[in-house]
């Protein structure tokens, strides 16, 4: 939540030989301060007692948010930012903040020069801009004061050099109507401008926010879109990885298909055993010392090449050619074997020509006769 605190400027300021204007001032107490209902969002309660503990007040990094905090001519309907600092900045907290009892202690320094005219005419009352968390448990202080809430990482943003601090020199809660709640008097002091509030549309629904609850609501839509846009993204990753398992999935499909169209049936394994065996006996006409265990058929043929013409007749040959030398030389051996008569006899067995055979018949059975006679003849 935004508030401010409203304090005097304490001491009497100086000026520098530069005619800036170093001052003093005292800001964020501890102890009990308290809201109106409706200005930090209960207003089902009349009043709310908000504790600041010391712990709080004077941790270092609440301290730490003082150092170098601006100084702004009235509060600016926008938080100082690096963004509109040298527009809104009269000065700033020159030293680091430190603790003064209940106070915290500012040392300030001035540079605008309307700003300083403004201080030495009267214009004296600081009124703290921060931020805060409020944490919702009750409970009692350690002096006995029951409170409904304590203010958490409080952080400086800004000091607004003001005409008049809605609680005058003390400081608490309260000035400036959109940086913190009204205080609880019969008085109805001057209000300051109201901050710009901004339209920032949630799930379809408008809602009005400052300027840095539109920062944060922008930031957590940004980070709702990043999320479901990286969703998204690994959904799509999955889904192009499934593709992609689903492809190569069909690509195994295709393979096993083809490897099973080429399983052969036996009649082909018959049919390759004979081939084979036909090489074998083809390799051992040409070249009988050849060695085919083991050797392919492309093996075989390169090998009886070798061995009929030597390894010039394959050096540097493709396998075309090898085969083309093999046929030549089978088809050579084959030819010598058909022509080798004692081959001819041991596959064919003798044969006689019948006509010889029947003139020899003849011719005995003639000379049968003649002796037959002769010998008729010298008996009688």
């Amino acid at each position: 939540m935004q508030f401010t605190d409203a304090v005097t400027v304490a001491g009497k300021p100086r000026r520098t030989a530069d005619g800036y204007l170093i001052a003093e001032a005292k800001a964020v107490r501890t102890g009990i301060q308290l809201y109106s209902g409706d200005e930090v969002g209960k207003p089902d309660m009349t009043v709310v007692r908000v504790y600041r503990p010391p712990e709080e007040v004077f941790a270092d990094a609440s301290l730490q948010s003082f150092t170098h905090a601006p100084i702004t001519n009235d509060h600016p309907k926008d938080m100082v930012t690096a963004e509109n600092w040298k527009d809104l900045a009269i000065g700033e907290v020159s030293t680091a903040a430190k603790k003064d009892g209940e106070w915290v202690h500012l040392p300030l320094i001035l540079k605008d020069a309307a700003a300083i005219a403004a201080v030495e005419a009267g214009k004296r009352e600081l009124s703290a801009g921060y931020l805060c968390e409020l944490d919702w448990t009750s409970g009692v202080t350690p002096d006995g004061q029951p409170f409904d809430a304590q203010q958490r990482n409080i952080k400086i943003n800004h000091l607004a050099l003001v005409d008049r601090a809605r609680a005058g020199s003390q400081a608490r809660i309260g000035d400036g109507a959109n940086w913190g709640p009204a205080p609880l008097s019969d008085a109805t002091p001057e209000k300051e401008p109201p901050m710009t509030l901004k339209t920032v549309t949630v799930d379809g629904i408008p809602v009005e926010v400052t300027d840095q609850g539109a920062t944060v609501i922008a930031t957590l839509q940004q980070r709702l879109a990043d999320a479901a846009k990286k969703a998204s993204d690994t959904e799509a990753a999955h889904a192009a990885a499934i593709a992609d398992l689903n492809k190569q999935l069909a690509t195994k499909d295709a393979e096993i298909d083809d490897l099973k169209g080429k399983v052969l049936d036996q009649a082909a394994i018959d049919k390759l055993v004979a081939d084979r065996a036909n090489l074998v006996t083809l390799a051992g006409k040409i070249a009988k010392d050849v060695k085919t265990d083991g050797l392919t058929d492309a093996d075989i043929r390169k090998a009886v090449v070798i061995a009929k013409l030597g390894d010039a007749a394959v050096k540097d040959k493709p396998q075309a050619y090898i085969d083309a030398r093999f046929d030549i030389l089978a088809e050579e051996a084959t030819k010598t074997a058909d022509t080798d008569p004692f081959r001819t006899v041991v596959q064919s067995g003798l044969k006689t020509n019948v006509g010889d055979a029947q003139a020899a018949n003849d011719a005995w059975a003639s000379s049968v006769n003649d002796l037959n006679a002769w010998r008729n003849q010298k008996e009688a």
